[in-house]
């Protein structure tokens, strides 16, 4: 009997989505069809909408009897942009993932993979690191990152707008690795061009530029 019409599901409420259209989660959601609602299963429901869609990080989905389902949906910001293989320039969330389409002028530090094997972001999993340091910049410093590099090995380095550039290595220690990086801005003099290892927090080493 609980399979009969009137225990379909006829309303679908949709609350948290800011990119994504309502319409849009329903459809992804697959109870557009109006399904028995004894047959849905919150878990599935779940996966299929944040498996679709890459600006929904997470889905909760209840099921009220008798014809009831509500979504509700949480979107993960974005840490970073970064171009992909037609140079369109893309926003980046702290996964790694691509979201959508960025303007030129989005203010976010820009993701960049040195002597790439693929041409477009994320790059396998090396894109990664760049994006996990992009989502712990802290505030002390993150508006002077210009871009963050990842080498094919994972290895993390920032570019500040002043010119220099700070190797972090992989995203470890990453606090301690941020707090040396804001001492050195507050206490050292620093020229253009100069290159600070942090790759071993507490004991710093400074280069200047490469020979032209």
């Amino acid at each position: 009997m609980i399979h009969r019409s009137f225990f379909s599901v006829r309303h679908v409420t949709v609350t948290g989505a800011q990119h994504e259209s309502a319409a849009a989660v329903v459809a992804a959601s697959g109870l557009g069809s109006h399904p028995p609602l004894i047959d849905v299963r919150a878990s599935t429901v779940a996966r299929r909408i944040v498996r679709h869609f890459p600006w929904i990080s997470s889905a909760h989905v209840a099921v009220h009897w008798p014809d009831t389902v509500a979504i509700r949906v949480s979107e993960q910001r974005p840490v970073a942009v970064a171009f992909d293989a037609h140079h369109v320039l893309h926003y980046v969330g702290a996964d790694g993932r691509e979201l959508s389409v960025a303007p030129l002028g989005a203010n976010y530090p820009t993701l960049v993979y040195e002597h790439p094997l693929s041409p477009t972001w994320p790059f396998a999993r090396a894109g990664r690191n760049a994006a996990t340091v992009a989502a712990r910049l802290p505030r002390a410093f993150s508006a002077q990152v210009s871009s963050v590099d990842v080498a094919a090995s994972g290895w993390v380095t920032l570019q500040m707008t002043t010119p220099v550039r700070f190797v972090i290595g992989l995203p470890v220690q990453l606090g301690d690795k941020f707090t040396s990086i804001a001492s050195v801005i507050a206490h050292a003099t620093l020229r253009p061009g100069d290159v600070v290892d942090v790759t071993v927090p507490g004991s710093l080493a400074v280069t200047g530029p490469a020979p032209s």
